[in-house]
């Protein structure tokens, strides 16, 4: 896989804890293993949202709103958008 060397700033005190508990040779699959774990989070978060959010009934009546008003607009254009 390739990789990409990357800088970035930690306040100080984080900054110590991780080079305190870290070992050198261990520090970026570390903060790899960290963004991979933060990202599963947020996009589990996101799916959990937008299942949600597409069971509302007031979202939907929204998106059929939404989607008379681009109907309409095809039909003018002779069904171009």
């Amino acid at each position: 896989m390739a990789t990409r060397k990357m800088t970035f700033s930690l306040p100080e005190p984080l900054a110590e804890r991780f080079v305190r508990r870290i070992p050198a040779g261990a520090r970026s699959k570390y903060v790899a293993c960290a963004l991979i774990e933060k990202f599963s989070v947020h996009d589990r978060y996101l799916a959990e949202s937008c299942r949600i959010a597409n069971g509302d009934p007031e979202v939907r009546a929204i998106e059929e709103e939404f989607e008379a008003i681009t109907a309409k607009a095809a039909e003018s254009r002779g069904g171009w958008l």
